[in-house]
């Protein structure tokens, strides 16, 4: 009987960009309404000269996962990880190569993977389970345990698509888990759930791997990954950069971070913000990644609106290396009505201070957030900045090795 669980071999995934070709559905669709607009006379259809452009969203992949191994796939945003799970779960084919995968598979991809919306979550869960191959009664055994691990019993006869984002994953992964998979395939979807939720699907997750079951991992969470874990693969630009223990891996991939940065490429652009680059600098403007507990800290993001943005919030996260959350801000954070007026299209240069004597020694990360206040969230961009604090202070009795926490603050005392 085979030791392996997953094969991977020459996998490549091509998708093509560029506007649609002549002849399908879209065209023709795009084409009668433009004819509609007197203003306009555009054609959407692709010109049969220019051919449209490729693009290797995975390329030459190869690697072997053994059975109850737990592997933590990272990278940047767009290096191929989501991509790598959907061909893995066959929810798309492979351009190129081939993999085997030996045993039943489920899978956790996004909100309401494999959910029928019409349905209830009771009637989900049977459908699931079907899917995966069990029976009735072996659904029946294990209903109870999946709906007190969602914590969505009350809801359990009202129709999915009624259900909040949280909700959905709750008990997606409660499904996806509790129903004996051989393999697991789980992407970022759980950053989704709340931190208590999160806690309790990691520790499920230990239990899977525990029990000789497989378990591959893509999160930007590089303590969940360090924790659940042995080994790692790591990703960029749709190729595999590492292939070792998951230590190493995640070392690896924050000198791709830095890589990134050093060149000044874009690290983020959709098609409502791009952010071009993300420094970090002293009080005098010198570009640093490494500060002294007492200095302040000065990061620098420029970014680029394509439109004027009402409401527009700019924040920021900052992270240990174990992925625990220290502190979040936002632009708008002192104003009078917690609002922000509209920022204009064009280039701005956004500047956060954080204060000296806050940080206890160790290597801290930087996630960027952007968003419409109180509507909703554009985008998250994970790891785009590090930085480490060595502690340094005039007390030579107040060391970093006496202060068994994250922050190390010197705050202000009065006696009276």
């Amino acid at each position: 009987m085979s030791e392996v669980a997953i094969r991977v071999e020459n996998l490549g995934k091509k998708y093509e960009i560029g506007l649609s070709k002549a002849g399908d559905l879209r065209s023709a669709f795009g084409n009668f309404i433009s004819k509609l607009n007197p203003l306009s006379n555009k054609q959407l259809v692709q010109s049969p000269n220019q051919p449209l452009k490729e693009f290797w969203a995975l390329k030459d992949i190869n690697f072997e996962i053994k059975k109850g191994e737990a592997v933590g796939i990272i990278g940047r945003n767009g290096a191929g990880k989501s991509t790598l799970l959907k061909l893995l779960s066959r929810i798309t084919k492979p351009t190129t190569g081939y993999f085997t995968v030996d045993g039943r598979v489920s899978s956790l991809l996004e909100v309401g993977t494999g959910f029928h919306m019409e349905l209830t979550g009771r009637e989900n869960i049977y459908l699931n389970g079907t899917i995966l191959g069990m029976k009735r009664r072996e659904i029946k055994e294990k209903f109870d345990e999946i709906v007190t691990f969602s914590g969505v019993k009350q809801f359990i006869d009202t129709p999915v698509k009624h259900y909040s984002s949280g909700m959905k994953v709750r008990l997606a992964f409660s499904v996806a888990a509790h129903l004996e998979p051989e393999i697991l395939l789980i992407d970022e979807v759980l950053a989704v759930g709340d931190a208590e939720f999160q806690k309790k699907c990691l520790g499920k997750m230990e239990d899977i791997t525990g029990q000789g079951r497989t378990v591959l991992f893509v999160s930007h969470n590089m303590g969940a990954v360090k924790k659940l874990c042995n080994n790692g693969i790591l990703l960029d630009s749709g190729k595999i950069v590492i292939i070792d223990n998951v230590v190493k891996v995640i070392s690896n991939y924050l000198n791709v971070i830095d890589r990134y940065q050093t060149n000044k490429q874009i690290l983020f652009q959709n098609e409502e913000i791009c952010l071009n680059s993300i420094y970090l600098k002293d009080k005098k403007g010198n570009l640093r990644k490494e500060f002294n507990s007492l200095e302040d800290i000065y990061i620098a993001q420029e970014i680029i609106l394509k439109n004027d943005v009402p409401n527009f919030k700019i924040g920021l996260e900052v992270v240990t290396s174990f992925g625990i959350k220290v502190f979040s801000s936002f632009h708008n954070d002192r104003d009078d009505h917690y609002n922000s007026n509209t920022l204009p299209a064009g280039k701005h240069v956004v500047t956060t201070i954080i204060p000296g004597k806050y940080f206890n020694q160790g290597e801290f990360h930087v996630n960027v957030l952007f968003g419409i206040h109180m509507v909703r969230w554009i985008y998250e961009i994970p790891h785009v900045a590090r930085f480490h604090i060595n502690f340094s202070i005039e007390n030579p009795y107040f060391s970093a090795n006496k202060r068994d926490s994250i922050l190390a603050p010197m705050l202000e005392w009065s006696f009276k």
